[in-house]
């Protein structure tokens, strides 16, 4: 789509939509929609069967993490309309302790997204059948994508020979992390390397 197509959605979707819609922008030739995470079953409801949008296609659901900022997440539904051929981006700011109402009534194939962005991010949704870890363990702490989050973990996992059975422990780091400069090797080299010498004699 075109972006005067695009803005011509924007307004009839605030004109259909005024309480759900908060804002949009158009960029990347795609608009994006800003909606209260409160109204997002109804908001989404209306794409899926409204005849002018007709997004009937979940593709995805993610989060962005944004830890200085009071409404810490940005909880994101991307949609494609495949009779009009064309994509729409639904965000929702959400705050940390939020709870946000689950899509599953309206778009079934919701339910591993969610629980990947539960898993992840550690965003909750209000009626979902199974909201529980999908990625890592059950005994799994944190949520690896918030940006907190250590890139060692809080734990590690391993099989003890002696005990027969798999045992959590903190993570324990056999080696300080090494300092890369990410130079190159033929950088500030103070030695021939192999080939140098029929430079030399060229030059002579």
């Amino acid at each position: 789509m075109d972006d005067q197509s695009l803005r011509e959605l924007a307004e009839y979707l605030a004109e259909k939509q005024p309480d759900a819609m908060l804002g949009h922008h158009i960029s990347f030739g795609q608009l994006t929609v800003e909606i209260a995470a409160s109204r997002a079953p109804d908001f989404i409801e209306f794409l899926k069967t409204d005849r002018t949008c007709a997004f009937s296609s979940l593709v995805d659901i993610t989060a962005v993490d944004h830890p200085n900022r009071d409404k810490r997440f940005d909880l994101v539904w991307h949609f494609l309309s495949m009779y009009q051929n064309h994509r729409i981006r639904v965000k929702a700011q959400v705050r940390e302790d939020d709870v946000v109402p689950s899509i599953i009534g309206v778009h079934p194939s919701a339910n591993w997204y969610e629980r990947e962005v539960f898993d992840m991010f550690g965003i909750l949704f209000s009626g979902h059948p199974d909201l529980r870890r999908l990625l890592t363990d059950y005994g799994f702490r944190g949520h690896p994508l918030r940006k907190d989050f250590p890139t060692t973990g809080y734990t590690e996992v391993r099989y003890d020979d002696v005990l027969k059975r798999v045992v959590y422990e903190p993570v324990k780091l056999v080696q300080e992390y090494r300092q890369f400069d990410f130079m190159s090797p033929w950088e500030g080299a103070d030695y021939i390397l192999p080939g140098d010498e029929k430079a030399e004699e060229k030059a002579k």
